[in-house]
Protein backbone atom coordinates (compact mmCIF):
# COMPACT_ATOMS: atom_id res chain seq x y z
CA UNK A 1 0.00 0.00 0.00
CA UNK A 2 2.95 2.28 0.94
CA UNK A 3 4.48 1.80 -2.75
CA UNK A 4 1.15 2.19 -4.18
CA UNK A 5 0.71 5.78 -2.81
CA UNK A 6 4.39 6.61 -3.76
CA UNK A 7 3.92 5.97 -7.14
CA UNK A 8 0.42 7.79 -6.99
CA UNK A 9 2.04 10.44 -5.90
CA UNK A 10 5.31 10.67 -8.35
CA UNK A 11 3.18 9.99 -11.30
CA UNK A 12 0.98 12.91 -10.03
CA UNK A 13 3.90 15.54 -9.54
CA UNK A 14 4.75 14.87 -12.82
CA UNK A 15 1.51 15.43 -13.90
CA UNK A 16 1.64 18.71 -12.27
CA UNK A 17 4.98 19.70 -13.48
CA UNK A 18 3.95 18.86 -17.22
CA UNK A 19 1.18 21.35 -16.77
CA UNK A 20 3.76 23.94 -15.60
CA UNK A 21 5.36 23.47 -18.70
CA UNK A 22 2.81 23.65 -20.88
CA UNK A 23 1.59 26.53 -19.38
CA UNK A 24 4.39 28.93 -19.32
CA UNK A 25 5.07 28.14 -22.73
CA UNK A 26 1.73 29.52 -23.94
CA UNK A 27 1.76 32.79 -21.83
CA UNK A 28 5.51 33.38 -22.67
CA UNK A 29 5.02 33.09 -25.90
CA UNK A 30 1.98 35.66 -25.90
CA UNK A 31 3.65 38.42 -28.07
CA UNK A 32 5.33 35.83 -30.83
CA UNK A 33 1.30 33.97 -31.10
CA UNK A 34 0.38 37.88 -31.62
CA UNK A 35 2.71 38.45 -34.47
CA UNK A 36 2.01 34.72 -36.18
CA UNK A 37 -1.66 35.28 -36.44
CA UNK A 38 -1.83 39.14 -36.34
CA UNK A 39 -4.10 39.57 -33.80
CA UNK A 40 -4.49 43.45 -33.41
CA UNK A 41 -3.85 44.92 -29.82
CA UNK A 42 -7.90 45.39 -29.54
CA UNK A 43 -8.61 42.13 -30.19
CA UNK A 44 -6.08 40.08 -28.07
CA UNK A 45 -7.45 40.45 -24.83
CA UNK A 46 -10.68 38.84 -25.90
CA UNK A 47 -8.49 35.93 -26.87
CA UNK A 48 -6.75 36.00 -23.55
CA UNK A 49 -10.33 35.96 -21.74
CA UNK A 50 -11.67 33.27 -23.77
CA UNK A 51 -8.97 30.73 -22.26
CA UNK A 52 -9.81 31.33 -18.37
CA UNK A 53 -13.55 31.39 -19.43
CA UNK A 54 -13.41 28.61 -20.61
CA UNK A 55 -11.66 27.12 -18.65
CA UNK A 56 -14.06 27.82 -16.09
CA UNK A 57 -16.78 26.14 -18.32
CA UNK A 58 -14.19 22.91 -17.89
CA UNK A 59 -14.16 22.76 -14.61
CA UNK A 60 -18.17 22.90 -13.77
CA UNK A 61 -18.29 19.97 -16.17
CA UNK A 62 -15.36 18.21 -14.69
CA UNK A 63 -18.17 18.23 -11.32
CA UNK A 64 -20.78 16.68 -13.17
CA UNK A 65 -18.19 13.83 -14.70
CA UNK A 66 -16.70 12.83 -12.04
CA UNK A 67 -19.78 11.72 -10.56
CA UNK A 68 -19.69 9.05 -13.69
CA UNK A 69 -15.78 9.06 -14.34
CA UNK A 70 -12.83 8.60 -12.55
CA UNK A 71 -10.54 12.02 -11.84
CA UNK A 72 -7.78 9.93 -12.76
CA UNK A 73 -9.48 8.73 -16.32
CA UNK A 74 -10.42 12.60 -17.17
CA UNK A 75 -6.72 14.01 -15.88
CA UNK A 76 -5.38 10.72 -18.14
CA UNK A 77 -6.95 12.37 -20.96
CA UNK A 78 -7.33 16.00 -20.33
CA UNK A 79 -3.16 16.43 -20.06
CA UNK A 80 -2.13 15.47 -23.59
CA UNK A 81 -5.03 17.12 -24.93
CA UNK A 82 -3.51 20.28 -23.48
CA UNK A 83 -0.21 19.59 -24.85
CA UNK A 84 -1.71 18.49 -28.24
CA UNK A 85 -3.38 22.05 -28.48
CA UNK A 86 -0.69 23.85 -27.47
CA UNK A 87 1.41 22.60 -30.60
CA UNK A 88 -1.88 23.80 -32.60
CA UNK A 89 -1.42 27.30 -31.06
CA UNK A 90 1.99 27.27 -32.29
CA UNK A 91 1.36 25.28 -35.71
CA UNK A 92 -2.02 27.20 -37.38
CA UNK A 93 -1.89 29.95 -40.06
CA UNK A 94 -5.65 31.11 -39.54
CA UNK A 95 -7.14 32.71 -36.70
CA UNK A 96 -9.70 30.31 -36.86
CA UNK A 97 -7.35 27.47 -36.39
CA UNK A 98 -5.83 29.84 -33.39
CA UNK A 99 -9.35 30.60 -32.06
CA UNK A 100 -10.18 26.75 -32.02
CA UNK A 101 -6.78 25.65 -30.22
CA UNK A 102 -7.27 28.09 -27.34
CA UNK A 103 -10.45 26.82 -27.07
CA UNK A 104 -9.42 23.52 -26.96
CA UNK A 105 -6.95 24.35 -24.35
CA UNK A 106 -8.99 26.42 -21.92
CA UNK A 107 -11.67 23.98 -21.77
CA UNK A 108 -8.89 20.85 -21.28
CA UNK A 109 -7.01 22.66 -19.17
CA UNK A 110 -10.71 23.56 -16.35
CA UNK A 111 -10.58 19.64 -16.67
CA UNK A 112 -6.91 18.90 -16.15
CA UNK A 113 -6.65 21.88 -13.25
CA UNK A 114 -9.66 20.54 -11.56
CA UNK A 115 -8.74 16.67 -11.57
CA UNK A 116 -5.01 17.32 -10.81
CA UNK A 117 -6.23 18.79 -7.54
CA UNK A 118 -8.91 16.22 -6.85
CA UNK A 119 -6.14 13.35 -6.81
CA UNK A 120 -3.74 16.25 -4.68
CA UNK A 121 -6.42 16.05 -2.29
CA UNK A 122 -7.05 12.61 -2.37
CA UNK A 123 -3.73 11.71 -1.92
CA UNK A 124 -2.60 14.13 1.45
CA UNK A 125 -6.07 12.21 2.90
CA UNK A 126 -4.34 9.35 2.35
CA UNK A 127 -0.74 10.34 3.71
CA UNK A 128 -2.69 12.16 6.72
CA UNK A 129 -0.20 14.56 6.60
CA UNK A 130 0.24 17.75 4.05
CA UNK A 131 1.33 17.00 1.19
CA UNK A 132 -0.37 19.65 -1.39
CA UNK A 133 2.56 21.80 -1.47
CA UNK A 134 4.85 19.68 -3.06
CA UNK A 135 2.58 19.13 -5.75
CA UNK A 136 2.14 22.77 -6.43
CA UNK A 137 6.02 23.04 -6.23
CA UNK A 138 6.07 20.63 -9.02
CA UNK A 139 4.12 23.21 -11.12
CA UNK A 140 6.32 25.45 -10.17
CA UNK A 141 9.43 23.57 -11.58
CA UNK A 142 7.68 22.89 -14.71
CA UNK A 143 6.80 26.67 -15.15
CA UNK A 144 10.36 27.61 -14.90
CA UNK A 145 11.45 24.88 -17.65
CA UNK A 146 8.69 25.89 -19.36
CA UNK A 147 9.72 29.76 -19.67
CA UNK A 148 13.32 28.81 -20.10
CA UNK A 149 12.49 26.74 -23.55
CA UNK A 150 10.51 29.66 -24.30
CA UNK A 151 13.39 31.69 -24.03
CA UNK A 152 15.83 30.31 -25.92
CA UNK A 153 13.11 29.40 -28.56
CA UNK A 154 12.79 33.25 -28.91
CA UNK A 155 16.27 33.98 -28.33
CA UNK A 156 16.85 31.66 -31.44
CA UNK A 157 13.90 32.86 -33.25
CA UNK A 158 12.52 29.52 -33.56
CA UNK A 159 9.03 29.41 -34.89
CA UNK A 160 6.43 28.52 -32.49
CA UNK A 161 5.93 24.89 -33.71
CA UNK A 162 9.58 24.48 -33.29
CA UNK A 163 9.69 25.65 -29.59
CA UNK A 164 6.65 23.60 -28.65
CA UNK A 165 6.67 20.34 -30.37
CA UNK A 166 10.11 18.90 -29.05
CA UNK A 167 8.60 19.63 -25.22
CA UNK A 168 5.57 17.94 -26.44
CA UNK A 169 6.44 14.94 -27.92
CA UNK A 170 8.67 14.45 -24.64
CA UNK A 171 6.00 15.11 -22.45
CA UNK A 172 2.89 13.59 -24.26
CA UNK A 173 4.00 9.78 -23.78
CA UNK A 174 5.46 10.29 -20.01
CA UNK A 175 2.45 11.38 -19.11
CA UNK A 176 0.38 8.33 -20.34
CA UNK A 177 2.66 6.17 -18.88
CA UNK A 178 2.93 8.05 -15.79
CA UNK A 179 -0.75 8.03 -15.93
CA UNK A 180 -1.08 4.26 -14.66
CA UNK A 181 -0.44 5.07 -11.59
CA UNK A 182 -2.67 7.52 -10.43
CA UNK A 183 -4.34 6.72 -7.40
CA UNK A 184 -8.17 7.73 -6.96
CA UNK A 185 -9.86 8.11 -3.90
CA UNK A 186 -12.56 6.33 -2.81
CA UNK A 187 -16.02 8.32 -2.86
CA UNK A 188 -18.43 5.92 -0.97
CA UNK A 189 -15.90 5.46 1.75
CA UNK A 190 -15.77 9.39 1.84
CA UNK A 191 -19.34 9.51 2.17
CA UNK A 192 -19.75 6.60 4.73
CA UNK A 193 -17.12 7.86 6.56
CA UNK A 194 -18.76 11.42 7.21
CA UNK A 195 -22.05 9.38 8.00
CA UNK A 196 -20.77 7.53 10.50
CA UNK A 197 -18.65 10.99 12.29
CA UNK A 198 -22.79 12.36 12.63
CA UNK A 199 -22.97 15.48 10.86
CA UNK A 200 -19.31 16.40 9.26
CA UNK A 201 -17.66 20.00 9.21
CA UNK A 202 -19.75 21.37 6.51
CA UNK A 203 -22.69 19.83 8.25
CA UNK A 204 -23.62 17.36 5.82
CA UNK A 205 -21.62 14.31 3.83
CA UNK A 206 -23.85 14.48 0.41
CA UNK A 207 -22.88 18.00 -0.88
CA UNK A 208 -21.12 21.15 -1.10
CA UNK A 209 -22.77 24.21 0.99
CA UNK A 210 -21.80 27.14 -0.69
CA UNK A 211 -22.14 29.24 2.08
CA UNK A 212 -19.54 27.48 3.70
CA UNK A 213 -17.03 27.27 0.39
CA UNK A 214 -17.34 30.88 0.07
CA UNK A 215 -14.52 32.16 2.09
CA UNK A 216 -12.41 29.54 0.21
CA UNK A 217 -13.67 31.01 -3.10
CA UNK A 218 -12.61 35.03 -2.04
CA UNK A 219 -9.08 33.48 -1.01
CA UNK A 220 -8.54 31.78 -4.14
CA UNK A 221 -9.72 34.75 -6.28
CA UNK A 222 -7.38 37.23 -4.22
CA UNK A 223 -4.42 35.06 -4.60
CA UNK A 224 -4.78 34.78 -8.32
CA UNK A 225 -5.74 38.55 -8.17
CA UNK A 226 -1.80 39.29 -6.43
CA UNK A 227 -0.59 36.28 -9.13
CA UNK A 228 -1.76 38.11 -12.41
CA UNK A 229 -0.36 41.01 -11.37
CA UNK A 230 2.75 40.09 -10.80
CA UNK A 231 2.69 37.76 -13.91
CA UNK A 232 1.11 40.73 -15.92
CA UNK A 233 2.58 43.57 -14.66
CA UNK A 234 5.88 43.25 -12.78
CA UNK A 235 7.88 44.08 -15.88
CA UNK A 236 6.28 47.22 -17.10
CA UNK A 237 6.01 48.54 -14.00
CA UNK A 238 9.39 48.39 -12.75
CA UNK A 239 10.62 49.46 -16.29
CA UNK A 240 7.96 52.16 -16.52
CA UNK A 241 7.33 52.95 -13.42
CA UNK A 242 10.68 52.55 -11.25
CA UNK A 243 13.00 53.05 -14.22
CA UNK A 244 14.61 49.78 -14.83
CA UNK A 245 16.60 48.53 -17.72
CA UNK A 246 14.29 46.32 -20.21
CA UNK A 247 16.41 43.61 -19.43
CA UNK A 248 16.16 43.77 -15.37
CA UNK A 249 12.47 44.21 -16.00
CA UNK A 250 12.50 40.58 -16.94
CA UNK A 251 13.82 39.64 -14.22
CA UNK A 252 10.90 39.66 -11.29
CA UNK A 253 8.53 37.23 -12.56
CA UNK A 254 11.39 34.94 -12.71
CA UNK A 255 12.74 35.61 -9.10
CA UNK A 256 8.67 35.32 -8.38
CA UNK A 257 8.95 31.67 -9.89
CA UNK A 258 11.69 30.49 -8.07
CA UNK A 259 10.46 31.80 -4.87
CA UNK A 260 7.29 30.54 -5.26
CA UNK A 261 9.00 26.87 -5.76
CA UNK A 262 11.08 27.39 -3.26
CA UNK A 263 8.39 28.11 -0.75
CA UNK A 264 6.18 25.37 -1.57
CA UNK A 265 9.09 23.15 -1.39
CA UNK A 266 9.44 23.56 2.39
CA UNK A 267 5.76 24.57 3.05
CA UNK A 268 4.64 21.33 3.92
CA UNK A 269 6.83 21.32 6.63
CA UNK A 270 5.27 24.59 8.14
CA UNK A 271 1.96 23.10 7.83
CA UNK A 272 2.89 20.03 9.52
CA UNK A 273 4.95 22.02 12.43
CA UNK A 274 2.36 25.04 12.78
CA UNK A 275 -0.76 23.77 10.94
CA UNK A 276 -2.72 25.16 7.73
CA UNK A 277 -4.12 27.86 9.14
CA UNK A 278 -0.83 29.45 10.33
CA UNK A 279 0.85 28.76 7.12
CA UNK A 280 -1.89 30.79 5.12
CA UNK A 281 -1.85 34.04 7.79
CA UNK A 282 2.37 34.26 7.02
CA UNK A 283 1.99 34.14 3.86
CA UNK A 284 -0.35 36.82 3.71
CA UNK A 285 0.89 38.82 5.52
CA UNK A 286 4.32 38.22 3.60
CA UNK A 287 2.77 38.80 0.44
CA UNK A 288 0.52 42.01 1.55
CA UNK A 289 4.21 43.36 2.81
CA UNK A 290 5.70 42.70 -0.58
CA UNK A 291 2.88 44.77 -2.21
CA UNK A 292 3.41 47.45 0.16
CA UNK A 293 7.40 47.34 -0.76
CA UNK A 294 6.27 47.05 -4.79
CA UNK A 295 4.34 50.24 -4.09
CA UNK A 296 6.71 52.43 -1.98
CA UNK A 297 9.72 51.28 -3.71
CA UNK A 298 12.58 54.19 -4.53
CA UNK A 299 14.29 51.55 -7.49
CA UNK A 300 14.36 48.80 -9.40
CA UNK A 301 16.29 46.76 -6.97
CA UNK A 302 13.89 47.34 -3.72
CA UNK A 303 10.99 46.87 -6.27
CA UNK A 304 12.71 43.46 -7.11
CA UNK A 305 12.85 42.12 -3.04
CA UNK A 306 9.06 43.29 -2.71
CA UNK A 307 7.77 41.17 -5.71
CA UNK A 308 10.05 38.28 -4.03
CA UNK A 309 8.23 38.84 -1.22
CA UNK A 310 5.18 38.41 -2.93
CA UNK A 311 6.34 34.63 -4.49
CA UNK A 312 6.94 33.71 -0.53
CA UNK A 313 3.64 34.68 0.43
CA UNK A 314 1.43 34.11 -2.10
CA UNK A 315 2.86 30.08 -2.59
CA UNK A 316 0.98 29.16 0.46
CA UNK A 317 -2.49 30.09 -0.42
CA UNK A 318 -3.78 27.69 -3.30
CA UNK A 319 -2.45 24.66 -2.57
CA UNK A 320 -3.63 24.98 1.01
CA UNK A 321 -7.13 26.20 -0.36
CA UNK A 322 -7.63 22.99 -2.07
CA UNK A 323 -6.80 21.24 0.80
CA UNK A 324 -9.10 23.15 3.09
CA UNK A 325 -11.54 22.32 0.92
CA UNK A 326 -10.91 18.77 0.77
CA UNK A 327 -11.21 19.26 4.20
CA UNK A 328 -14.22 20.76 5.14
CA UNK A 329 -16.13 18.50 3.00
CA UNK A 330 -14.84 15.23 3.18
CA UNK A 331 -17.79 13.12 1.61
CA UNK A 332 -17.96 15.75 -1.25
CA UNK A 333 -14.20 16.68 -1.96
CA UNK A 334 -14.44 16.44 -5.79
CA UNK A 335 -17.41 18.41 -5.93
CA UNK A 336 -15.80 21.27 -3.68
CA UNK A 337 -13.02 21.34 -5.35
CA UNK A 338 -14.44 21.79 -8.84
CA UNK A 339 -16.08 24.88 -7.69
CA UNK A 340 -13.56 26.21 -5.69
CA UNK A 341 -11.30 25.80 -9.28
CA UNK A 342 -13.58 28.13 -10.85
CA UNK A 343 -12.36 30.77 -9.08
CA UNK A 344 -8.89 30.41 -9.92
CA UNK A 345 -9.69 31.82 -13.44
CA UNK A 346 -11.74 34.25 -11.85
CA UNK A 347 -9.02 36.04 -10.27
CA UNK A 348 -6.99 35.63 -13.18
CA UNK A 349 -9.81 37.28 -15.46
CA UNK A 350 -10.35 39.70 -12.59
CA UNK A 351 -6.34 40.88 -11.71
CA UNK A 352 -5.03 42.18 -14.95
CA UNK A 353 -7.81 44.13 -16.19
CA UNK A 354 -8.16 45.42 -12.90
CA UNK A 355 -4.83 46.78 -12.21
CA UNK A 356 -4.48 48.36 -15.66
CA UNK A 357 -7.27 50.54 -15.07
CA UNK A 358 -6.28 52.08 -11.83
CA UNK A 359 -2.79 52.23 -13.35
CA UNK A 360 -4.47 54.21 -15.96
CA UNK A 361 -6.85 56.34 -14.34
CA UNK A 362 -4.85 56.46 -10.98
CA UNK A 363 -1.08 55.54 -10.79
CA UNK A 364 0.37 52.25 -11.20
CA UNK A 365 1.93 52.94 -7.91
CA UNK A 366 -1.72 53.11 -6.00
CA UNK A 367 -3.01 50.07 -7.75
CA UNK A 368 -0.55 47.39 -6.39
CA UNK A 369 -2.11 48.88 -2.84
CA UNK A 370 -5.32 46.98 -4.16
CA UNK A 371 -4.25 43.58 -4.14
CA UNK A 372 -2.22 44.11 -0.71
CA UNK A 373 -5.61 44.78 0.67
CA UNK A 374 -7.14 41.53 -0.87
CA UNK A 375 -4.74 39.30 0.25
CA UNK A 376 -4.49 41.13 3.28
CA UNK A 377 -8.37 40.08 3.61
CA UNK A 378 -7.59 36.58 3.44
CA UNK A 379 -6.68 37.05 7.05
CA UNK A 380 -10.65 37.13 7.76
CA UNK A 381 -11.21 34.09 6.24
CA UNK A 382 -7.47 32.15 7.88
CA UNK A 383 -9.67 30.39 10.23
CA UNK A 384 -11.43 28.03 7.20
CA UNK A 385 -8.27 26.79 6.84
CA UNK A 386 -7.78 24.81 10.43
CA UNK A 387 -7.90 21.04 10.57
CA UNK A 388 -11.63 19.86 10.88
CA UNK A 389 -12.17 17.35 13.69
CA UNK A 390 -13.10 13.84 12.34
CA UNK A 391 -14.60 10.89 13.70
CA UNK A 392 -12.00 9.91 15.66
CA UNK A 393 -11.83 12.92 18.01
CA UNK A 394 -8.93 14.44 16.60
CA UNK A 395 -8.20 17.55 14.28
CA UNK A 396 -5.94 15.75 12.22
CA UNK A 397 -6.30 13.70 9.07
CA UNK A 398 -5.76 10.05 8.95
CA UNK A 399 -4.59 7.61 6.32
CA UNK A 400 -7.14 5.10 5.49
CA UNK A 401 -6.72 2.09 3.75
CA UNK A 402 -10.46 2.57 1.59
CA UNK A 403 -8.52 6.09 0.21
CA UNK A 404 -6.03 4.05 -1.69
CA UNK A 405 -7.97 0.86 -2.26
CA UNK A 406 -8.35 1.10 -5.83
CA UNK A 407 -5.15 2.68 -8.33
CA UNK A 408 -6.39 4.14 -11.78
CA UNK A 409 -4.34 1.15 -13.39
CA UNK A 410 -6.64 -1.39 -11.37
CA UNK A 411 -4.44 -2.17 -8.55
Amino acid sequence: MTELLRRGRASLAFSFFAQGAAFALLVTRIPAIQDRYGVSDALLPAFLAAVPVLAGAGSVATEQLVKRVPASALLRWSQPVVLLALVGVGAGDTMLQLAVSLAVFGLSVGVLDASMNMLGVSLQRAYGRSIMLSFHAAYSLGGIVGASFAWAGAHWHLALWVSYLPVVVVLVPAVLVGSRWYVDSDADADAERVAEGGRGAAGKGDGVVFKLLLPLCLVMTFAYIGDSTVSNWSAKYLQDVLGSSEQLATVPYNVYMVTTLVGRAIGDFGVRRFGAAAVVRLGALVAAVGFAVVAGAPGAWVGMGGFTLVGLGLCVLVPQTFAAAGRLFPGASDAAIARLNVFNYVGFLVGSPLVGALGDAWSYRGAMVVPMVLVLVTLVYARSFAAQPDRYGGGHERPRTADVGRGSNGL
